[in-house]
């Protein structure tokens, strides 16, 4: 198993984890927008695995809810707040952002040429996290 460097921890995979209200209905929309089956998928955790060793992980809000306790702020409070991006670099952006709007994702901005060197593709997933299909300039 590969491992990196970053700041004296050692680390084997990174984990992004989006905390989701339907824990089904969010793994059927990355499902089909990312052309892929989960990695794993059981109650309480859905993970697909990325580029190299990054996890996108989909948790139920009531399950780290759990882990937060009452001493935290509720993170369902957070309906429709854009908490997290998750930016992939692809080929063919234009087309996972067609199939993230085709599966009930809202765009915020169509693929267009940013000032940083990539055309990018702007959305929200159904729960609100921003969602970016970027590709190098053509």
């Amino acid at each position: 198993m590969r491992t990196f460097q970053t700041s004296g921890v050692t680390a084997v995979r990174t984990h992004m984890i989006f905390y989701v209200h339907d824990q089904e209905r969010s793994k059927e929309f990355y499902e089909r927008v990312l052309g892929m089956a989960p990695s794993l998928h059981v109650e309480g955790m859905t993970e697909f695995m990325l580029a190299g060793d990054c996890v996108l992980g989909l948790m139920p809000v009531a399950g780290i809810k759990r882990l937060l306790g009452e001493t935290l702020p509720d993170p369902s409070k957070a309906d429709g707040i854009p908490r997290a991006e998750l930016y992939l670099v692809v080929e063919e952006a234009r087309l996972y952002h067609a199939a993230a709007l085709a599966n009930g994702a809202r765009e915020l901005s169509p693929l267009a040429e940013r000032n940083w060197g990539e055309s990018v593709a702007y959305s929200l997933d159904p729960d609100g996290h921003v969602l970016a299909f970027a590709q190098a300039k053509a």
